[in-house]
């Protein structure tokens, strides 16, 4: 596959060097912004670094985007798909309609990953179902494929809640140390218990998890009284009302 990158960010230098870990049959062609990341994933990888986003597009089967939405108006002005050409958008909050409306092609898909793409383990949603975005990123990671693209902008509060995560494994972890833990050993207690934590609740699927949490949290125990405590400063109401400032604010984009 020849895969042309538009936009070559975080996000998409950790999608193709993911890529070219899974040994895919794939060669990549970067936009030449970013000159700094195109540059390094070419000595890296060997992809190519066009001299214009219209090159890319020339040379490829496949455009991936992922400009930030206030540049992608700007870009889709300067270059013009085939069409034939499938394009698919990490972009967030910016519907198959307008890309469909902004790029003059009938075949955009949407794709939201995490950063683990540059491990291969993210978690992938697409849409729509049977798109060159699910053809393209179905080995890479843990697949879920949506009917209805509403449900993608929920998909999209997954992403942000993933990146999240790290600043509560950081509290955690910075919490062990200041109790006199050596900070190898505060990462891997606040990462495995984490890993473990997935592990056995995809096990005791299709347990209700709520059903495995009262299974733990039994009264009278110190895990009961955590739980507690949590509930008292609002520690999981804060979860729920981020996801629902994030949701709003990606519907009002919609």
């Amino acid at each position: 596959m020849r895969l042309g990158v538009l936009g070559v960010g975080d996000l998409t230098e950790k999608m193709i060097r993911g890529l070219y870990r899974s040994e895919r049959d794939i060669h990549v062609w970067l936009a030449p912004r970013n000159r700094e990341r195109a540059d390094a994933l070419a000595k890296d990888f060997g992809c190519r670094v066009m001299a214009s986003n219209q090159d890319v597009v020339d040379a490829v089967d496949v455009v991936l985007i992922g400009v930030r939405p206030a540049q992608l108006e700007e870009l889709a002005a300067e270059v013009v798909l085939r069409p034939e050409q499938s394009l698919i958008s990490v972009v967030a909050g910016v519907s198959t309609r307008e890309l469909r409306t902004l790029f003059r092609s009938e075949r955009c898909s949407r794709a939201m990953l995490s950063a683990a793409s540059e491990i291969n383990r993210p978690t992938v949603a697409v849409y729509p179902a049977g798109s060159m975005a699910e053809d393209l990123l179905a080995p890479f990671g843990n697949l879920v494929v949506l009917d209805q693209e509403d449900h993608f902008e929920l998909a999209t509060v997954g992403a942000c809640m993933n990146g999240w995560w790290y600043f509560l494994f950081d509290e955690i972890e910075q919490w062990f140390v200041s109790k006199g833990l050596a900070e190898e050993q505060a990462r891997e207690l606040a990462l495995s218990s984490v890993e473990d934590c997935v592990a056995y609740a995809r096990h005791k699927k299709p347990v209700e998890l709520r059903d495995v949490d009262v299974s733990i949290a039994t009264p009278s125990t110190f895990t009961a009284k955590g739980l507690d405590v949590l509930k008292e400063h609002g520690g999981q109401a804060a979860w729920t009302n981020a996801c629902e400032a994030v949701f709003e604010l990606l519907n009002k984009k919609a």
